[in-house]
């Protein structure tokens, strides 16, 4: 059973950014990265180096997110692993 879990297991061969969904969400509300910088007292600059990939979202962060945005902290902290870990895979298919 173990063969074929592994075989028909789903392992998509792009990645998803955790930017680009703090981007959509942040769409989707209706906020703009100032005004989110604002309410979580992060810079304008972080929030922005966030959505370019430039920066990753700490535990910190994400507690933020969570009172401002509405989404557990938690959600914000596994799309960063999961980001984190898919980057690392992909790299090594090179």
């Amino acid at each position: 059973m173990d063969n074929m879990q592994t075989a028909y297991k789903y392992v998509p061969d792009y990645l998803v950014t955790p930017g680009e969904v703090l981007e959509d969400y942040l769409g989707y509300a209706r906020i703009t990265q100032a005004a989110l910088a604002d309410r979580t007292g992060l810079s304008k600059k972080i929030i922005n180096e966030i959505i370019k990939e430039k920066s990753a979202i700490t535990a910190e962060m994400a507690s933020k997110f969570e009172l401002y945005l509405g989404r557990p902290a938690h959600f914000w902290s596994n799309l960063e692993r999961q980001y984190q870990e898919d980057k690392v895979r992909l790299a090594g298919k090179k």
